[in-house]
């Protein structure tokens, strides 16, 4: 028996299984998408109540400065000047609220490297080095002061 279609009959296969895998996705769009989303962009409405009701972690820096007023006078001018303190030191809300909580320092062996060992990736003019090679099995601290690395 000839098909209706000649022989075109693939072609009409292939775009009636395109229309039915489209159907398809439209159907489970619709069951799995949130009615909120997309409301005021490309996330979910209700993810801001959402955000809005977990634990504040940072202090920010105003937080900080209030008690540790000499650290901005020692980083003035420095290259960690424009950087955050809970960039280095992590979430300090818990000490802000309470000072009796230590943070704790940060190693500084592996806190420095993490932005200054070589890597092609960062721009030419980024202070970088060699960990192995630049301080000779020294940490950082022993040549450069944490807040203003340029002062020896």
């Amino acid at each position: 028996m000839r098909s209706p279609f000649g022989p075109y009959e693939h072609l009409f296969r292939v775009a009636a299984l395109f229309a039915a895998t489209i159907v398809a996705f439209i159907l489970v769009q619709g069951f799995l998408v949130p009615d909120d989303f997309g409301t005021y962009g490309h996330y979910r409405t209700g993810a801001l109540d959402d955000n809005r009701n977990l634990p504040l972690v940072h202090a920010g820096r105003a937080a900080c400065v209030d008690c540790h007023f000499d650290v901005p006078e020692a980083a003035e001018g420095g290259a960690h000047a424009a950087i955050g303190c809970e960039a280095c030191h992590g979430a300090l809300a818990g000490h802000a609220e309470d000072p009796a909580v230590e943070p704790g320092r940060p190693d500084a062996a592996t806190l420095c490297a993490r932005c200054h060992a070589t890597n092609v990736a960062r721009p030419a003019g980024f202070p970088q080095v060699d960990v192995t090679d630049h301080a000779a099995g020294e940490i950082c601290l022993t040549c450069h002061t944490a807040h203003n690395p340029d002062m020896e």
